[in-house]
């Protein structure tokens, strides 16, 4: 039960030390005996000790000289100090510098159980709770992906509605295949909710963002130590969604090496951290997405066959958003919903001629380029039915796919940017004026004539 954990004992009296070391080596725990401080320190550098039990007076480093060191190398390590002669202004001095409890000899067997016992109990809780952290962390920054909901009525979206249905109770891996911008990682999120993991974790990670030493670290976590700046142990994405969905995301761009650990993961679900020599196991689901041909990847010998095999044992093709205009009428009135209660103003609508420009247009950024469209205009216009007009420029100058403003007139480019801040600085500030007004650098009474100029009073 406690073999995982590894303890250092510094105690220069011969019989102590071996009778700490010996007790607490009955009760399974990995133990590492010194008899002065400069020995153990030099063990303590290189191996992740949970617990040190020092003795408070020794030479040539006394215990409070080695608890200080031991917490500038790995804070993370409680410390239990012990000392014959002990005093309060001791124990309160080692306290203040970390030490976890205080402990006076002579003290039986059964006693220092139990206090190494209480110590560890609290290193385990405060490990949960990191990990609920992290968790939450990496949950919260994928928790906003751009629409909330598939939205869609199309021939072409209830084909892949039915195949979420079918495959979301399976536990087989899933490859998503479609464009930039089509919703990949949202049908990843359905497949999850409607799955028997839904109450565990769904944890993303973006395999095209980061180099080979930063994606395996963050897929398989590391030991301290394991590199430079890997100052304490750390859980990979892989551990963080165990028993829930793991999405691997721009899987078409891992290196050939990456494959490799990738392929050993999913056919064993054994892995171990960066820097490590346990081998762990995680149950997870994983569902993978692409936007590149895979199979033509394969032929050019840039991704792996047998991975290819193994991550798309089922498949699901995502259709453009130019395959299923049907669909758009639908998605522009949720965008235009969304971003209306998003800045507290009435619903906008848009006019007849604006609607089939929107229709006819070929989309090449999909999804994700309509909802930029219509956040900038419900932004730009003024009234509560938007103008074809206004949607005519801003396709024809590509100002819906780029993000620009350069081919906009020079005072409405400017209005533009202004409302745009000013929203911005609302949303940062939960909405209270006068730090809104702070953020912006101008008066309270400023920021009111600006909200009620541009209607968002």
């Amino acid at each position: 039960m406690h073999n995982s954990e590894q303890i250092i004992i510094v105690e220069d009296n011969d019989t102590m030390r071996l009778g700490i070391a010996e007790s607490l080596r009955r009760d399974g725990y990995k133990v590492a005996a010194f008899e002065n401080g400069p020995d153990a320190l030099k063990d303590f550098l290189f191996k992740p000790f949970s617990l040190a039990i020092l003795d408070l007076k020794m030479e040539p480093l006394s215990g409070i000289e080695v608890l200080q060191k031991m917490k500038e190398i790995n804070p993370s390590t409680e410390v239990l100090m012990i000392s014959a002669y002990g005093t309060v202004e001791d124990a309160v001095k080692a306290m203040q510098i970390g030490a976890a409890d205080f402990l006076t000899k002579p003290f039986s067997p059964d006693e220092l159980r139990i206090r190494v016992k209480n110590i560890l109990k609290k290193i385990q809780n405060e490990k949960k709770i990191e990990e609920l952290i992290e968790q939450n962390k990496l949950l919260n920054e994928e928790l906003y992906t751009g629409y909330e909901e598939i939205v869609g009525n199309s021939a072409a979206i209830k084909e892949v509605f039915s195949l979420i249905e079918q495959v979301a109770q399976k536990d087989s891996t899933i490859l998503i295949e479609g464009e930039s911008g089509t919703g990949k990682e949202l049908i990843a999120r359905a497949i999850h909710r409607k799955s028997m993991r839904a109450a565990k974790p769904f944890i993303k990670i973006n395999c095209g963002a980061l180099n080979d030493n930063l994606l395996e670290s963050e897929l398989f976590g590391h030991e301290r130590g394991a590199f430079t700046g890997a100052v304490k142990q750390k859980k990979g994405r892989f551990e963080l969604a165990d028993k829930g969905t793991l999405f691997l995301d721009e899987i078409g761009d891992v290196s050939p090496a990456m494959q490799v650990k990738l392929l050993r993961v999913i056919q064993e679900n054994e892995f171990e951290r960066v820097g490590g020599e346990v081998t762990l196991k995680a149950d997870v689901r994983i569902i993978a997405a692409t936007n590149r041909d895979l199979r033509k990847l394969i032929m050019e010998e840039k991704f792996r066959e047998d991975l290819f095999y193994r991550l798309s044992v089922i498949p699901i093709s995502l259709p453009s958003l130019r395959s299923r205009k049907d669909d758009i009428p639908m998605l522009v009135n949720y965008f235009l919903n969304k971003n209306s209660l998003k800045m507290h103003q009435p619903v906008k609508k848009i006019d007849k001629e604006g609607m089939r420009f929107l229709i006819e247009y070929h989309w090449p950024g999909n999804i994700r380029e309509l909802e930029n469209l219509i956040e900038r205009i419900v932004v730009i216009s003024n009234d509560e039915l938007i103008d074809s007009s206004l949607i005519a420029r801003h396709l024809n100058s590509g100002i819906a796919f780029t993000g620009m403003h350069d081919n906009l007139p020079l005072e409405e480019s400017v209005f533009a940017f202004e409302k745009n801040m000013i929203i911005q600085a609302m949303k940062k500030a939960d909405g209270v004026k006068n730090r809104a007004a702070k953020l912006l650098g101008i008066s309270t009474s400023v920021l009111y004539y600006k909200l009620e100029k541009f209607g968002l009073m």
